[in-house]
């Protein structure tokens, strides 16, 4: 394994039903802390599955997956709770947003089971909001916000509890150009500031915007490309001249 691998799965596959079908075959994988990755394929292809072993909210029928070096085969439910509280966030292309709750409270309720107290996880959840250009819409709820807006506060829910890594399941998918241009430029902002991102996604051009693009099909990966240079390294190259 990587020293510095976040997500690694060693000969991973995935089959449902009976007789099986094969979601994923015999993939290799890491993921280093502090990359920005996008997971591209058609509908069918996999990348799902991918990202539900990832968040472990699925189990791997062959192969082991280790989130931050720990082995998640080996863990109970209620120690992949508290693993997925603490050190994943997930963000999807519907919002689950609280109907009537405000977006402070909408994202609040991502410390929810971690022991933080109300006050402090209040605090938190407007300090996540302003991260992502919501500052002004502490009070707002979901019906009085944009898709684009909504997206944003998932995203605040997703990273309120500073997680190791931000799983996004085609988080533009329901927006329209504009508004998950600008979805994609939090996730980026939000990856320049150290958090691992990896987002799943059928658009291309989309995934063209990320420094590493794995490519999925029928189960297997049939291509990994990095850029030559991230877009938040440029970007912190810049500031430093």
């Amino acid at each position: 394994m990587s020293a510095r691998a976040v997500i690694e799965f060693a000969d991973v596959s995935r089959s449902y039903g009976s007789p099986p079908t094969l979601a994923l075959r015999n993939v290799d994988l890491a993921i280093e802390a502090g990359e920005l990755t996008a997971i591209v394929g058609p509908s069918g292809s996999g990348k799902s599955t991918m990202l539900h072993l990832m968040g472990t909210l699925d189990r791997a029928s062959s192969g082991t997956v280790r989130i931050e070096g720990i082995d998640v085969g080996a863990l109970g439910d209620r120690q992949l709770s508290a693993l997925r509280a603490h050190r994943l966030g997930f963000v999807f292309q519907q919002f689950h947003l609280a109907d009537g709750v405000d977006a402070l409270d909408n994202v609040a309720t991502g410390l929810l089971y971690t022991g933080v107290p109300r006050s402090e996880r209040r605090k938190r959840a407007a300090d996540a909001l302003r991260s992502v250009g919501l500052g002004h819409r502490l009070g707002h709820e979901p019906r009085q916000l944009s898709g684009g807006e909504r997206q944003r506060v998932a995203i605040a829910r997703a990273v309120v509890g500073r997680p190791a890594v931000l799983l996004a399941d085609e988080p533009t998918g329901a927006l329209d150009t504009a508004s998950g241009a600008a979805v994609i430029e939090v996730l980026e902002r939000l990856n320049a500031a150290g958090t691992t991102v990896v987002v799943i996604t059928h658009d291309r051009e989309l995934a063209s915007r990320m420094p590493r693009r794995i490519g999925i099909r029928d189960g297997r990966i049939e291509a990994d490309r990095r850029a030559s240079a991230a877009p938040a390294t440029r970007r912190r190259a810049g500031a430093a001249t």
